[in-house]
């Protein structure tokens, strides 16, 4: 099937499927902003409420309340800008000034910044899931116990399946309409980038322009849930990490794959984790002291591995506690139990989707494990693979109904992919992929950062790429 027909079709699909109760919830008058207001602590911005079916497919009754927020320039020259945030799990309103005001204020001076509490998101919406909120907070690597998974699943109820980016898609359109927009920039970082490029392959029309920054493909895989790209990506990251000069004078992959070796399946996704954790904190890898998550002289992850290795573990063990610490999260930031309902209805496993009955799993998974080449995943395991929070989280949840995976390419709409050349999670390795599929794209790998360009990049480089790039 050619690209027009993949992408009509999808969009055919999404219509009919997500479109239909839209009316009941929103009144006939269509959807609209309710009890604006100035949003605390964000002067220039107000926050309203935008009520969405709970289930567009019209399975489930009921509505959910969303907390939007847009900057005042309602008149602003070059239209919206909808700014999507990452997780899944993060709440949007609370960055929106930030990225508007501090670190893109050249573009809030064109554009109308607006983002969203997602659904089972947010200061009113979190999903709460305790025993999932402390056994992996904002980590998506994390192993959850299956009394976690399953008090989750529980809780969530017949509600699961009604939290996946299917349902987030037609509540994304529902605002547009609100507003009161023909088109929009959608701008999205990490899990947003996601939600974005699906938006858009949904609504194609109602897309200005397209931001994806610290990129997830738009179509899963069962590679995409094992985290393959991701766990080699640590050897060419910290490779060239420590190339930096002064050079550290060691291969920092082969230390690495030693100390996950040496030690437990549970510790090498621990070190995997704490990993994708730190280049938060030092996207050098090497700095001795980074910052308050991690005590003065207690960080350089590189040199705590080649410390490891050579049989001194006291640092690595401390970074690992340490990284664990930073994952704590309240779940109004970063809720997990959102993650769960998302990510165990989007992604792809090598078991196959969501629909695949629950007792058949493992067994297909232990075929996948037992044929992936060592290559598949060093410096790490095929331990470690299936170990993982995105695999051992949604093993055994619950039966449910697929949803969409569109294959194919993005619309014909300029694009803009951002990745920092030392992310891990996502690797830049995702974004080329989705490079590959952007008809009008255009990737600019950030030299020496990590994740979330626009929010957390130490230079300019790449956010004069969004500024160049909205100009026109």
């Amino acid at each position: 099937m050619g690209r027009t027909s993949l992408v009509t079709g999808f969009v055919l699909v999404l219509t009919v499927a997500l479109g239909g109760s839209a009316a009941a919830a929103t009144g006939e008058a269509g959807p609209r902003l309710t009890n604006p207001h100035p949003c605390p602590g964000k002067p220039g911005f107000t926050c309203s409420t935008l009520t969405v079916p709970l289930d567009h497919t019209g399975r489930v009754p009921g509505t959910l309340d969303l907390q939007v927020a847009a900057a005042d320039n309602v008149t602003a020259p070059k239209g919206v800008l909808l700014y999507l945030v990452g997780g899944p799990g993060q709440g949007g309103v609370v960055w929106l000034d930030r990225l508007a005001n501090r670190r893109l204020p050249e573009v809030a001076k064109d554009y109308r910044f607006v983002t969203l509490d997602q659904r089972g998101t947010g200061e009113f919406g979190a999903l709460r899931c305790p025993g999932l909120q402390t056994q992996m907070g904002s980590s998506n690597i994390a192993t959850p116990t299956r009394e976690a998974v399953a008090e989750c699943a529980n809780l969530l109820g017949d509600r699961a399946p009604l939290y996946s980016t299917d349902q987030t898609v037609a509540d994304l359109d529902l605002l547009r309409q609100a507003l009161g927009v023909p088109k929009m920039v959608v701008d999205g970082v990490s899990y947003g980038a996601f939600t974005a490029a699906r938006y858009s392959i949904a609504h194609p029309r109602h897309v200005r322009k397209l931001i994806l920054d610290s990129v997830l493909p738009h179509h899963a895989t069962s590679a995409d849930s094992l985290y393959l790209a991701g766990l080699r990506a640590n050897a060419r990251v910290l490779r060239d990490a420590c190339a930096a000069p002064p050079a550290c004078g060691y291969d920092p992959a082969e230390d690495l794959a030693q100390v996950v070796r040496q030690r437990s399946v549970a510790d090498g996704v621990r070190i995997f984790d704490a990993m994708v954790t730190y280049e938060f904190v030092d996207p050098t890898y090497r700095n001795p002291s980074p910052g308050d998550v991690v005590p003065p002289g207690g960080g350089d992850i590189i040199g705590a591995v080649h410390a490891a290795r050579g049989g001194d573990p006291a640092r690595l063990n401390a970074l690992l506690a340490a990284m664990a610490r930073a994952n704590e999260v309240d779940p109004i930031y970063y809720s997990s139990g959102l993650q769960a309902g998302t990510l165990c209805a989007d992604l792809r496993f090598p078991w196959g989707s969501a629909s695949t009955p629950v007792a058949v799993r493992q067994a297909r998974l232990d075929h996948t494990e037992a044929r992936l080449p060592e290559r598949a995943t060093w410096p790490y395991t095929s331990q470690v693979a299936v170990t993982q929070g995105f695999i051992q989280l949604c093993l055994p949840w619950p039966t449910e109904r697929a949803t969409s995976n569109p294959a194919g390419h993005l619309p014909d709409v300029p694009t803009l992919l951002l990745n920092g050349d030392r992310d891990l999670s996502p690797p830049l390795e995702w974004a080329e992929r989705e490079a590959g599929v952007a008809p009008r794209g255009e990737l600019v790998a950030v030299k020496g950062e990590s994740h979330s360009i626009q929010n957390r990049e130490r230079g300019h480089a790449g956010r004069d790429a969004v500024i160049k790039f909205l100009d026109g």
